[in-house]
């Protein structure tokens, strides 16, 4: 189905606002230095879910980062409620998801990199 303006718009600004609160308060909810990023946010038609797709660059513990997310996303939606709360009505519940597309692809560069293609022949 086919996101509404509406939507989109809501995705953008949830989009912004996550990505400074990690930003700001990223070592505190982490408990660690690692860099978040938002890689994708999907919100609901009425605005009340939005999935949040994070990618962990350079990060060897990227399932213990979500796990520490999924325990403390009621203190980061708390952070964005109160950066949004004047613009929405509602503050979406949270769904964090891990984005491993970067490394899908540094993989596939790696594999097709290392492939052993002779040269084309040249037709005469």
């Amino acid at each position: 189905m086919k996101e509404s303006k509406r939507q989109r718009q809501f995705s953008s600004l949830l989009q912004k606002e996550l990505s400074e609160i990690f930003q700001r308060h990223g070592s505190s909810i982490l408990g660690t230095n690692d860099f978040v990023t938002i890689s994708r946010v999907l919100v609901s038609p009425d605005l009340g879910v939005a999935k949040i797709y994070l990618s962990f660059m350079l990060s060897k513990q990227k399932e213990q980062l979500m796990d520490t997310i999924q325990y403390r996303k009621g203190e980061v939606r708390r952070l964005l409620g109160n950066r949004i709360g004047k613009v929405a009505r509602v503050v979406p519940e949270l769904a964090f998801f891990l984005d491993d597309s970067a490394d899908y692809a540094s993989r596939m560069d790696k594999i097709i990199s290392e492939l052993d293609i002779p040269p084309a022949e040249e037709d005469e």
